[in-house]
């Protein structure tokens, strides 16, 4: 009978193949979102706050276009590179003020690398805190998120603008 560390380790060697895969810091990644959601439910409970019995479809929206702006200005943007660089390294300027990293070190240094500079990856956590602060403090997280928002359409008009103009001036030229 193979002891659980046993199992584990041999898991991971399955998993990984000949690739070097850091599958113990994802797992460390993944317990921290377990304990951050867990202490959340208990926050909750100790200080008596109700669920809701359900979040509309406007909050929902507002909450899911606030989700995409902030995880991409997280992973993304060159202003909140210095929160990154811990985890990163620079790779290019994209444009748009948009950066491309890439994660570097090893084991847990190497999946937060991976982490902040996935706005997939990010929408999780991003997401999750969303929707606590619409549990714990509606009308500030409505407010954070509205803003996130504005930015998000602002984002979309400048680009549709930019589009429109390059349009125009391909057709005239």
């Amino acid at each position: 009978m193979r002891s659980p560390a046993e199992t584990a380790r041999r898991v991971v060697r399955h998993y990984q193949g000949r690739s070097d895969r850091p599958v113990g810091a994802y797992a460390a990644v993944l317990g921290t979102y377990v304990t951050v959601v867990g202490a959340l439910a208990l926050a909750g409970r100790l200080f008596g706050v109700r669920l809701p019995a359900r979040i509309g479809l406007g909050d929902t929206a507002l909450l899911s276009v606030a989700t995409h702006k902030a995880s991409r200005l997280l992973s993304k943007d060159m202003v909140t590179a210095p929160l990154r660089a811990p985890v990163t390294r620079f790779d290019e300027q994209t444009g748009m003020g948009e950066v491309n990293e890439s994660a570097r070190g090893h084991g847990i240094q190497h999946v937060l690398g991976e982490v902040a500079t996935c706005p997939f990856c990010l929408a999780v956590w991003v997401s999750t805190g969303l929707t606590a602060g619409m549990v714990f403090a509606p009308r500030l997280t409505r407010l954070v998120a509205t803003v996130l928002t504005t930015v998000a359409a602002s984002d979309t008009l400048q680009l549709g603008y930019d589009a429109a103009r390059n349009w125009a001036k391909q057709d005239n030229g």
